[in-house]
């Protein structure tokens, strides 16, 4: 069987003419001709009766084209699938995250995925916004929470928890913490995303609301936890960022069995029939980094 035959038979149904089919593959209309009146020699059939206004299928014209499209996009498919899967990886990757996900952690995903991949380009985008990806052209996101329903695709690479956190200085000079109730005796540090009125700790049978008196309310994580390592009071923090710092006494977690959110975190992209290789090696760069570090 001559593949290219049923090529061009398929083009020349496609394009609604020889003369339209020749155009677009670039070859003479002589070429066009040829090779459909080959197929049709070999296969015993009339598969496109010609007028000169119009081009009509036959019967078998027409078995035959829908049976060829098929295995044709197969064919496309397998080219595709195999180019993508040893070609290196490369190109320009657009990547969303959230704001509070930790300028430490991102920044080592980062790096990790330049010194694995040099040929990556990269451009991050912080928002706490629900990014639309594909209208808005963005590869992949890194989301936090509970997901809704939608056609993209996402990969769960672990827990993001937040536990309460200060410096050993501050630990020092402060009143006893032994439950969720002696925080009204501290000073707290609180990110205004996990409440300002109130803390919701959960261990690992009940969950309360402690009340918080708001006197340092802070908008930002990364100032929650500068003021927090300063010895400046008691704050939520991402278990994952203060791994670093919990091992080298500069941090220590308070009331260890207590914890605030707990989100679920995904590597979020759009369907499509092949990932492109640069996507596909930032994923496995990131679920490594990411289940190693999460909890």
């Amino acid at each position: 069987m001559d593949l290219n035959e049923a090529a061009v038979f398929v083009k020349v149904v496609q394009a609604g003419g020889f003369s339209a089919a020749a155009r677009q593959m670039g070859v003479p209309t002589s070429t066009v001709s040829h090779r459909v009146a080959r197929l049709e020699k070999r296969l015993g059939v009339t598969l496109l009766q010609r007028t000169t206004r119009r081009l009509n299928l036959t019967e078998a014209g027409e078995l035959f084209y829908r049976h060829a499209t098929v295995g044709l996009e197969h064919l496309t498919e397998a080219e595709a699938a195999v180019t993508a899967a040893t070609e290196k990886p490369r190109g320009l990757l657009r990547i969303t995250a959230p704001t509070d996900f930790g300028d430490a952690l991102l920044a080592g995903i980062i790096r990790e995925v330049r010194q694995t991949h040099p040929g990556i380009e990269v451009d991050l985008f912080l928002t706490d916004r629900m990014v639309d990806l594909v209208g808005e052209g963005l590869d992949v996101a890194i989301r936090a929470g509970e997901l809704a329903d939608s056609s993209l695709v996402a990969k769960g690479v672990g827990v993001a928890c937040w536990a309460l956190f200060a410096s050993p200085d501050y630990l020092e000079t402060a009143p006893p913490l032994d439950r969720p109730e002696d925080l009204a005796e501290h000073d707290c540090v609180q990110f205004a995303s996990l409440g300002r009125e109130q803390w919701q700790l959960s261990d690992s049978e009940t969950r309360r609301s402690i009340p918080m008196e708001g006197r340092v309310i802070v908008n930002d994580f990364s100032v929650v936890r500068e003021m927090v390592l300063a010895g400046d009071g008691i704050g939520l923090l991402p278990t994952y960022d203060c791994r670093r710092e919990v091992q080298a006494g500069r941090l220590a977690r308070v009331l260890p069995e207590w914890h605030a959110r707990a989100d679920p975190i995904h590597i979020v992209y759009p369907w499509q029939r092949f990932v492109p290789p640069k996507l596909r090696a930032f994923i496995d760069v990131v679920s490594g980094e990411l289940c190693a570090r999460l909890d």
